[in-house]
């Protein structure tokens, strides 16, 4: 097979102008997260769309994400990463134009799937680029991904609102298909200096996924502290919704929790890279559970404003940290695959936690909550445990 390398035809170019890629894409899925919910009414009026259709133009892009997701990690895998990489981000741009161009509820769809599917495919695979860039630190450039994430989904809202509304729901579309289209031209003609010529891909042993028991800790740590972010996220505009300036109090809770999120991040960018990470891991369950009980006091608020700032705290706790855990105890020549289980685990963390507990009270609600928390705690106590030290495993298996 002989030895493969990633930068056969591109000119080597610094770290920093390798990163330019990743995060450009990463931009554009995240804005797509921010804006879709804010023109879902839009696109209800072009298209005369009943509350069962405009439920498709949403869902449709999420089920393309989940095969996109799977089928991402095991490419990512097998195959040149980078180029996997390029394909998703191509079809997400792709998506992105017929979604503009649409002029059909079919052809708004078919969009939609576009999107998703190249999304699924190139979004598990952006924190191990990223990482190739810096080995040697790695948390902290997953810090400085998980900061730009939440900058942009902070400032997203304004952003559209004061730029480009006044041209139409569709302007936002084409918007983010050219940051897609950006993020593939620097892919292509650029390589970083420092990223090592790839070894002769190795034959994956998907059993060994089945053997390595802290990177399902990791996996149900995940599970947890993402599925009460998920059901607080969902939870505090149903709750406001019954009591006055809902939409204020909404937004500015949100904005709140996106802007400690990006800035906690930015500050912890030191201290993820052991041996900080399992203090940090086992706090962050501690502040959402703190948070959402909070959030319960929805009369005041400061207390609102209080909750999201816990929130926001308790993920940038378990972001980066979670993520790097996944990638360094991921099987040799698999990172790929354990990423996107990483973010499966994530969404179907989000899904049982909302379907279960969107009508409790609080009596039944909050000791869930607390147990989710628990539960994550435990999980980080026994994938931690002497990460101090070098894994039995060796180095992350990045490649």
């Amino acid at each position: 097979m002989g030895t493969q390398t990633d930068n056969v035809g591109t000119p080597p170019v610094s770290s920093h102008t390798a990163i330019i890629g990743p995060i450009a894409a990463n931009i554009a899925f995240v804005m797509e997260i921010t804006l879709v919910p804010l023109l879902l009414s839009a696109i209800q009026l072009q298209f005369n769309l009943s509350i069962g259709d405009l439920a498709w133009v949403f869902n449709a892009y999420g089920i393309a994400v989940a095969c996109g997701v799977l089928l991402g990690g095991w490419c990512g895998d097998v195959f040149n990463t980078r180029k996997v990489f390029g394909f998703g981000v191509a079809f997400f741009a792709v998506g992105s134009l017929v979604v503009a161009a649409a002029d059909s509820f079919e052809m708004l769809i078919i969009g939609r799937l576009f999107q998703g599917l190249g999304a699924g495919i190139f979004s598990p695979l952006v924190p191990l680029l990223l990482t190739r860039v810096s080995p040697e630190n790695p948390g902290r450039m997953l810090i400085v991904w998980g900061s730009i994430a939440g900058y942009v989904t902070a400032f997203a809202p304004f952003f559209y609102g004061h730029f480009l509304s006044d041209h139409g729901w569709k302007i936002a579309f084409v918007f983010i298909a050219v940051l897609a289209i950006i993020a593939l031209v620097v892919l292509i003609g650029t390589h970083p200096t420092n990223e090592r010529a790839r070894s002769p891909r190795p034959i994956l042993n998907y059993s060994a996924l089945f053997r390595t028991p802290k990177l399902w800790m990791t996996f149900i740590y995940v599970f947890c502290t993402y599925g009460a972010i998920t059901y607080y996220l969902f939870h505090l505009p149903v709750w406001l919704s019954n009591t006055d300036g809902q939409s204020v109090g909404v937004g500015l809770a949100l904005t709140v929790l996106w802007l400690t999120f990006s800035g906690l991040s930015t500050l912890l960018r030191n201290l993820v890279d052991k041996p900080h990470l399992r203090t940090i891991m086992l706090v962050a369950p501690l502040l959402i559970a703190a948070g959402i009980v909070l959030s319960y006091f929805s009369e005041n608020l400061w207390l609102i404003i209080l909750s999201s700032m816990l929130v926001g705290s308790g993920l940038a706790c378990s972001n980066a940290p979670s993520t790097q855990l996944v990638l360094r105890f991921s099987p040799k020549g698999m990172s790929a695959v354990s990423t996107s289980l990483d973010i499966t685990f994530a969404r179907l963390g989000g899904i049982a936690t909302v379907a279960l507990l969107a009508e409790a009270q609080f009596v039944y609600a909050v000791p869930a909550i607390c147990l989710l928390s628990l539960v994550a705690v435990l999980c980080a106590l026994a994938a931690c445990k002497g990460f101090g030290a070098e894994p039995d495993t060796g180095v992350p298996h990045l490649i």
